[in-house]
This record gives structure tokens, sequence and C-alpha cells, in this order.
């Protein structure tokens, strides 16, 4: 995916800190760093070339030129140019996206450097068509290039008109807000993402810093995330927990429970822990045998990953709720929504760039350390179930509507082959078996140093236990693999 690069543009003595405060904003902000890369000169010293040279090559590289004007000129002489004002005429004469933001209001316009006054004259005259702002203090700065920067991507169609999360939530009022879960977010956020704002902070204040009011107003995401009751306001916002008997969708349900009144921090921690209670003991059901407890075998980070996905990046227009469902074999999580062209399923398994459908929730749920890095937590949850000797999650596209992960539960741990009467040979295969994909007879009898029939009867001990599958009848092409892995060794 291309990045469009910014040059920031200012004096550099006089406006260093909204300088510094411009790129930072933009570099950690969770939507425009995926899009934006920016220039700060004080950051790539040029080397064996002017400095004004430099400056000139970068503003002919970037797409857009964002300028800071302050008192100053910042030209050395009385007949030099600034280096501010040759940058943006070097942007003006190459066409490129031109963003103005002035320090203070017009009252003090007449006590600025000569050369910013004129400056200012000639951009503020509309058959020039320059978009500036003005601005008071860093604040209302960053938020302003956050506006011009949204409205930069929806014109080239990088992203299309306000999505659920930013519209206004209709006849929300503050009063529909839970405070004491502001609190707790402020209190993560300050100490997980080193969240400026403190504790004690207005509810206002904190909303216009995470982009939560539109027009003065609450939006969907303040209430989804911040409300006493969300589902007064929405009733497609539930997520629904099913535990089930078998591998299918069988009934009568061994537990089910919709969450729905909850905010969504709640909602995910509810989901979570309804996984996690399900796999803490669950069971192997053998035919002639008594069902064997067996630790939890998902990783937990897995498991908070792909909930808090499904609902980041759910399709909230459509009436259908996040669903998670544990069976017997494997944990399905499903939320309505697909994937954006410029990402493959195959992209997931691997650090990729991310286009959230819904950028202020993810936003806040990065703050809350709910996610991780944009593209960073589908790989990490690949990582962490092959660390546990899982096969990896799959990510599945349903006709284009739906989205799956599938957690693959381990039901073979070491607990239960030895509850079940494996010997050690036995267990060790089904170790083998686990990375290798399949094992033979001979692999088998030389791995044990057994006679061929000792080695058929323990193998077909595992068979009969369910364990494992005979691929083949009789001869050389016969081998086993685990019970309901697909056919082939590992890597093939």
């Amino acid at each position: 995916m291309k990045k469009y690069k910014i040059f920031i543009s200012g004096v550099q003595k006089e406006l260093k800190a909204e300088r510094r405060a411009v790129k930072d904003f933009i570099s950690k902000d969770i939507l425009l760093s995926e899009y934006f890369e920016v220039f700060l000169f004080e950051d790539s010293p040029a080397k064996g070339k002017s400095a004004e040279k430099a400056y000139i090559d970068e503003v002919r590289e970037s797409d857009i030129y964002i300028g800071v004007l302050g008192q100053q000129y910042g030209g050395s002489g009385k007949s030099a140019v600034s280096p501010t004002e040759l940058e943006f005429r070097e942007a003006r004469g190459k066409h490129k996206e031109i963003l103005i933001y002035i320090k203070g209001q017009n009252s003090i316009d007449k006590d600025r450097d000569s050369g910013v006054q004129k400056l200012i004259k000639e951009i503020r005259d509309p058959k020039a068509g320059y978009s500036y702002r003005r601005f008071d203090d860093m604040q209302e700065l960053t938020d302003l290039v956050y506006e011009s920067l949204i409205s930069f991507l929806k014109e080239q169609g990088e992203i299309g008109k306000a999505g659920f999360d930013q519209r206004i939530c209709e006849g929300a009022s503050y009063s529909d807000i839970d405070k004491s879960k502001v609190k707790w977010f402020l209190k993560i956020a300050r100490k997980k993402r080193n969240f400026p704002l403190g504790e004690d902070s207005p509810v206002k204040e904190v909303f216009t810093k995470l982009k939560l009011l539109k027009n003065e107003k609450l939006t969907n995401a303040a209430i989804l995330l911040f409300g006493k009751n969300p589902s007064k306001f929405f009733d497609q916002t539930k997520i629904k927990c099913v535990q089930l008997p078998s591998t299918e969708v069988v009934k009568p349900f061994t537990s089910y429970h919709i969450y729905e009144e909850e905010n969504l921090f709640e909602q995910i921690d509810k989901a979570v822990a309804f996984v996690l209670d399900s796999i803490k003991f669950p069971v192997i059901q053998q035919e002639k045998t008594v069902q064997v407890a067996r630790p939890r075998e998902i990783p937990t980070f897995a498991i908070e990953e792909a909930i808090t996905n499904a609902v980041a990046h759910r399709n909230f227009n459509t009436t259908s709720s996040v669903q998670v469902m544990v069976f017997l074999d494997r944990v399905e999580i499903w939320n309505a929504g697909t994937l954006p062209d410029t990402l493959k399923i195959e992209d997931l398994k691997k650090l990729h760039a991310s286009h959230p459908p819904n950028p202020t929730l993810a936003s806040v749920l990065y703050l809350a350390d709910y996610i991780q890095q944009v593209g960073s937590g589908t790989t990490e949850m690949v990582r962490q179930c092959k660390k546990y000797g899982l096969p990896e999650p799959e990510f599945v596209s349903v006709r284009n509507r739906e989205f799956r992960t599938i957690l693959p539960r381990d039901i073979y741990t070491d607990d239960v082959m030895v509850k079940l009467g494996l010997n050690e040979r036995q267990v060790e295969a089904v170790r083998f078996v686990k990375i290798e994909g399949r094992i033979t007879n001979k692999e088998y009898q030389s791995k044990f140093n057994l006679k061929k029939r000792q080695s058929t009867d323990d193998l077909k001990e595992l068979e009969s236990k369910g364990i494992f599958t005979r691929i083949g009848t009789t001869g050389k092409g016969t081998y086993y693999i685990l019970k309901g892995a697909p056919k082939g060794r590992k890597g093939h």
C-alpha cells in the first residue's frame, strides 16, 4: 500500500514544538499512520548537499505540504527569502496538496514580520484556493490537521463517508455515559499507552481527544464504548456465546449466553471469560471410556485478539451479532463484514497494513490495550498457537459478507494421553505426529526399536481409542495421522 508523504514546513526555531507535535500526532494515530509518513527536517539531516536544496528535494518528493506560520518570517538578511516561503512556492509550483495553519487570530496579523504578513495575504486570497485554518494551541492544531487529512483521504477515495462509529448517536446525552468506565479507561490508557489525560479529566475533554464527538454531539462509538446500556440505542450490538457438546452444531447446547446491555469493553471481557471457562475443563469423549478432563489448550491471547477483532471490524450496519462458538475440537468467532480489497486472507499471517471499518473504535480499543499495533495481532496469534503446538488459526471469508476466525483445540495433551492409558511409546508417537503430520509402521518400529507385531499392536490401540486415523489398508503407502487432521505430512 502506498503511503502519502507529508512535508512539514515552518520556522524551525520559533515553531519547533508545533512541528514536532504534528509529526508525532500523525505517527501515533492508529488510522493516519497507516496512510501517511511524515518528513521533518530535524529528524533527517541531509548530508552532502546544501540545506536549501535538501528542503526543496523533499518537497518535490512529497504529496502534501503542511505549512505552519507564526510571528517570524525566518529569512536572514533584508532581501533573503525564507526557507518556508521557498518550500511553499515549490509545493505550489509542483501542484502539491497545500494545507496552511496560522498560529493566532487575525487580530495579531499586523504584529507579524512583513514577510509573514505578505504570505498570509496571498494565502487568504479566495482566488488562490488554498486551505488554511487558524489555531491557538497544540490541541487545536492537531485536531485541525486530523480533519484536513481525513478529508484528503476521502477525496482520494481511500476511505468513504463517516462510518457507523463516527456518526452522531441520535437522542444520546451525557447522562447515558458511564463516567466510572471513562475513569477506568483513562487509568489503563495512561499506564499502557501513555495517554496524556489524567483520570479526573472532564468527560467532554476526553471524548474530544478521542474523536468521540461530532458537532459537539456524542457519536455511536462514544455510546458503544462508554454507554451505560448501548442496547438502548442499538439492537444489533451484542455477542452471542454458545458452548456445544460436539464438533457440530447440535442441541441442546451445553451453555448459552447473550451479552448485549454491556458496553463493548465488558462484552469482550465476558465473551473471553465464557470461552476460557468453557475450555478450562473440557472433555474428550471416547467410546467405552469415561470422560477425561484436560487443561485449557488455546493461548488466552489468541482468544482475546480474535473476539476483539470481531467486535472492532464488524459491520454494525447489519442486524447480525458477533457469535462465539466453542466446539469440542475448536473455537469459532463469527462477525458480519469482510476484508478490504487491499487485503487478502493470506496477508493476515504476516505483518500487514490494516484499514479498520470502525477506525474510532479501533483507536480507543488500542489505547485501552485491547488490540495490538495495526497488523501485528493476527501474526501474534499465529506465533502463540505454534508455540503451544497447535495448528495455525484459520481465517475464512464467507461470501464476502461474513468473517470467521477458527482456533483449533489440542485434544491430545500429555495429561489426557496418560489418563487414556497410553504407554510412553504411544505418547511420544502422538507428539511426533503433531510435529511431522504422520507416522508409518516402519517409522514407529525404527523410532522405538520394536518388532513389527508389537508396533502394529501399539498403532491399532491408538486407532481404536480414536487418536489416530489409518490412511490406506496395507503396504508401504499406509500411514497414521491424528484423527481429524488433513491427509499428508506437515508442510506437504
